[in-house]
């Protein structure tokens, strides 16, 4: 890449800046307008036959039994399950649809819907406006909500809520291999980080946990240190709530390069 083209790229990058401003913007700005919620997950891939899918589905409606407004990621499978639940209970059915070289078609049961270009505004608003995480069974995608949640409540970058696995056939295997590999052998977490998290084959129990949490009858994490000084403030990842972040001075050699820069 010849030096105009790159300083072209880097022009064209500068402007989509503004695209993601506008996209955090319009999200903000509806999310803001609906009841506290709960964001759902699982596989796109269940089909409506699944015991899976019939569980979200119950998982939904009684969401909303407990004045809670349903998120997903608004596609098929487990998403349009618990949508569909939501409706069915009259609730706000909340989709966070996004953009996919495999399009993903979302799904008919939604009375909230937003069009995602970047799966990291989309991450923020699942977790921004959320109460807590109730996960079924699926794919990269769920792991991957899963394991930010956990992230985000053990280092104290969101208030803790609570996060609620569905299937103990499909998650043990995980959660073994985590006990015993990450923990026991390896050492990378601790056990109390297992508090982070609950999993049970009962959607009265997941929708329970959560609602006792929201009222404050059941606390989250305890084993967690608690600060006096918590502050209500943006973090990096947009959430409701989290720690200040400490500030550090530039280094004399990162000011030079700094200055250097500014003089290129």
């Amino acid at each position: 890449m010849s030096e105009a083209e790159h300083k072209e790229a880097l022009r064209h990058e500068s402007w989509r800046v503004f695209r993601i401003m506008s996209e955090f913007v319009d999200a903000i700005d509806t999310m803001t307008r609906i009841e506290p919620a709960v964001s759902v997950f699982g596989s796109a891939r269940t089909p409506p036959e699944d015991r899976y899918y019939q569980l979200a589905v119950d998982c939904g409606r009684k969401l909303v039994k407990k004045d809670f407004a349903v998120i997903t990621g608004g596609g098929p499978g487990i998403m349009e399950a618990a949508n569909k639940g939501a409706i069915e209970a009259d609730g706000t059915s909340v989709g966070l649809n996004i953009s996919l070289p495999m399009e993903q078609m979302p799904n008919p049961y939604q009375n909230v819907e937003l069009d995602f270009r970047y799966f990291f505004i989309r991450k923020v608003m699942f977790v921004k406006y959320a109460r807590g995480f109730i996960i079924f069974p699926g794919g990269f995608g769920t792991m991957d909500e899963f394991f930010e949640s956990l992230t985000l409540i053990q280092t104290l970058k969101i208030v803790p809520f609570p996060v609620v696995l569905v299937g103990s056939d499909f998650w043990s295997g995980l959660l073994d291999w985590m006990r015993k590999v990450m923990d026991e052998k390896f050492h990378t977490i601790s056990p109390t980080d297992f508090d982070l998290f609950h999993l049970t084959d009962d959607v009265d129990e997941a929708v329970n946990i959560v609602y006792e949490t929201h009222i404050g009858k059941r606390k989250v994490a305890e084993s967690l240190p608690r600060f006096d000084h918590d502050e209500e403030v943006r973090t990096g990842e947009g959430t409701r709530g989290g720690i200040k972040p400490r500030k550090h001075g530039l280094s004399r050699r990162q000011h030079e390069l700094g200055q250097d820069d500014q003089a290129i």
